[in-house]
């Protein structure tokens, strides 16, 4: 089973995590341009790593982002897997749950999206948005048709061991976890709010709601720090990745993925002596025509 190694934005495994004690920029001088060839040398090497993973066909890869409005997520999705084949990894969305989704339990919904032996599956936004705008507005609790009484004192706990348990069985079975919180700072955030109304071509991007969770913004830092301290295990761990450079933020990314993929030490398929000497056959039949 795999076990993430020590990394300076990993979230420790002990409870001990504070989110004011991780930086919300990376304290480096590189240029863009600098971090943008060396991303796509990640990339480059990603790509490589991608189609052992895809051909042996015994391991799958989930990434899952969480993070505060205007973080980076898609930008650093769409960053990180541009050179990797379409055919192996796929990416979901988890928006406001649907009239189906609300007829099963709170897993349901990302387990069913979770990828196939031999491909990267990627959740923007997952099966933790149940402990954290939940647990921020848990009027949201009515809607969920759950058995009452609602005990609210053990609802969190309970729901953070049903997660730990499903990634773990996942772990088990072959499905290698990591979790990024892109950790963008208030003020960076109210920054790019700002970018998005200013400029025509990100008017799409904004929402009136978005602004309206800002007001929220340290009970969900609260809850950010209980659900990183209660899930951030060694099968499935937690990177707070500083998110207020966004160059830095997704070169950070990509190397944690390339890392963990070359540690799999995954192989290609060998072919056995019988098939070796079916394929001899097949090379003469076609060097004769």
């Amino acid at each position: 089973m795999f076990k993430a190694k020590s990394h300076p934005f990993l979230v420790p495994f002990d409870g001990s995590f504070d989110h004011d004690d991780y930086p919300t920029i990376i304290d480096k001088r590189a240029k863009k341009a600098e971090l943008k060839e060396e991303l796509n040398e990640e990339i480059e090497l990603l790509q490589d790593l991608q189609r052992v993973l895809y051909a042996s066909d015994t391991r799958s890869l989930l990434l899952v982002f969480q993070a505060m409005d205007a973080a980076g997520k898609d930008s650093t999705i769409r960053s990180v897997m541009s050179g990797i084949n379409p055919a192996g990894f796929q990416v979901f969305s988890f928006k406001k749950p649907t009239s189906e989704e609300l007829d099963h339990d709170f897993l349901w919904r990302t387990n069913k999206c979770l990828p196939e032996r031999g491909r990267i599956g990627i959740f923007n936004r997952s099966y933790y948005e149940e402990v954290l705008v939940v647990r921020v507005h848990p009027k949201l609790l009515d809607y969920q048709k759950l058995p009452g009484p609602i005990d609210h004192s053990n609802l969190w706990k309970e729901r953070f061991e049903s997660i730990r348990d499903m990634e773990k069985h996942l772990a088990r079975n072959g499905t290698v976890i990591l979790k990024f919180w892109l950790n963008v700072s208030q003020d960076e955030q109210k920054r790019r709010f700002i970018s998005r109304l200013d400029e025509p071509e990100k008017n799409w991007k904004f929402a009136a709601g978005d602004v309206t969770e800002r007001g929220y913004w340290d009970d969900y830092m609260q809850a950010y720090k209980k659900l990183l301290n209660a899930t951030s295990k060694p099968w499935a761990p937690w990177y707070a990745i500083p998110a207020d450079d966004k160059p830095h933020m997704r070169l950070t990314v990509a190397k944690i993925v390339r890392k963990t993929l070359e540690s799999l030490d995954l192989k290609y398929p060998k072919v056995d002596a019988k098939e070796q000497a079916r394929f001899d056959e097949m090379r003469q039949l076609l060097n004769s025509e």
